[in-house]
């Protein structure tokens, strides 16, 4: 019998905010509790139990810590482990482990390529060993779901020789993708063994091209900074604008650095804000752009994929986005309407499972991601004897 008084505690740390969930020993068993701390830096709120309280916390350390001074938190009972996302695991971490010396010395390594999120993670890694010794530490990476993909899919035009120093496209969001390719065996059967799209939308957003539940491509590449624009960062941008902005108005790396992580995507376009709610409810000529041209690229990407899987069967909307916004999704269908996608409006409201009409030829779905559950799983796996 499983010890129902143990727990795996679950930890999501992003640049300004810290999601959590604590799990009894059981992989499929709902979570014991599970929250957010949210606006770290700034005006800090912890979301827990359908409560919403000011914390204080300028970094996700401090978060942690405000969280293990909870009485009824997620840091309390007897813990069995801690389980991490860690957004980048270079071309050697390709699947979680349990964190030791040389894979901790490993994940520092490549922080460099996800500064808004390994970083932090790490610190709140490091601050829960000091606070919990002898308890292990598991980190689930996400690129490691996309570590399967064909050369074509995994490198850039550039020498060899930088390849076999790890610069290639490993693609983010894989804990996302690994629970969706899992879900729709039972929330959308007629396309989970199948080519499909699915569309990580949010404030950081990515597409993945899924052949019977296995990536073969994906919009992002060597960093979190490519592809689709996102809340704050560029997207896919012409390597040639970097050297412009260097060469010619004396930007230097840390600058560079800067904009294209805070300063760029929906903020930078509209000049009003990186929440899509807000540029949808806008007037404003340039809110009205940033929303198409989130639309449009996203409708891009859905169809280059598609060739990345010699067709397409059917696509899912996830995250913040994808799961949340109806317009949105109703746009980034109807442009791919010749493909064969018909929106069924009245579902689309609903955004629950299928969202395209009867006699749409394809089918698209909205599934809510759950990366939490997915570190749980591997969480509980790697520290099975």
């Amino acid at each position: 019998m499983p010890d129902t008084n143990r727990r795996i505690v679950v930890l999501n740390t992003g640049s300004s905010s810290l999601k959590f969930a604590a799990y009894p020993m059981m992989p499929e068993a709902p979570p014991l509790l599970s929250g957010e701390v949210e606006g770290i830096g700034n005006s800090a709120r912890l979301r827990m139990g359908g409560e919403i309280r000011a914390v204080s916390a300028r970094t996700p350390r401090e978060a942690m810590e405000a969280l293990a001074a909870l009485p009824d938190g997620p840091l309390t009972g007897d813990i069995a482990a801690f389980g991490h996302r860690i957004v980048h695991g270079g071309p050697d971490l390709n699947h979680s482990v349990l964190v030791d010396d040389a894979s901790l010395a490993a994940i520092e390594a490549v922080s460099p390529l996800a500064p808004l999120h390994n970083p932090p993670a790490l610190d709140v890694l490091k601050g829960l060993q000091k606070r919990f010794p002898g308890v292990p530490h598991v980190a689930c990476f996400d690129t490691a779901f996309h570590r399967g993909h064909p050369a074509v899919a995994d490198r850039f035009a550039i020498p060899d020789s930088l390849y076999q120093e790890g610069v290639r496209r490993y693609g983010f969001h894989g804990l996302s993708y690994s629970y969706i390719a899992g879900a729709m065996k039972t929330q959308a059967p007629e396309i989970a063994g199948r080519r499909v799209v699915v569309a990580h939308l949010g404030s950081g957003a990515s597409m993945c091209a899924m052949v019977d539940g296995h990536s073969v491509d994906s919009s992002m590449g060597f960093t979190a900074l490519d592809g689709l624009p996102m809340g704050t960062r560029s997207g896919s941008l012409d390597a040639g604008v970097i050297l412009w902005l260097q060469q010619q108005k004396g930007w230097s790396v840390d600058r560079v650095e800067d904009f294209l992580y805070h300063d760029c995507g929906l903020q930078g376009m509209s000049g009003l804000s990186n929440d899509i709610r807000v540029l949808l409810d806008s007037d404003a000529p340039l809110a009205k752009l940033a929303v198409e041209y989130f639309v449009y690229h996203a409708a891009r990407t859905a169809g280059a994929l598609a060739v990345s899987m010699g067709g397409i069967d059917g696509i899912v909307f996830t995250a913040g986005i994808g799961e949340h916004s109806v317009p949105i999704r109703a746009r980034v269908l109807q442009r791919l309407a010749w493909v064969g996608f018909e929106v069924d409006a009245a579902a689309n409201a609903a955004g629950k499972g299928r969202i395209t009409s009867a006699n749409s030829r394809l089918s698209a779905y909205v599934i809510p991601t759950d990366e939490e559950r997915v570190i749980a799983r591997e969480t509980l796996s790697s520290i099975a004897f």
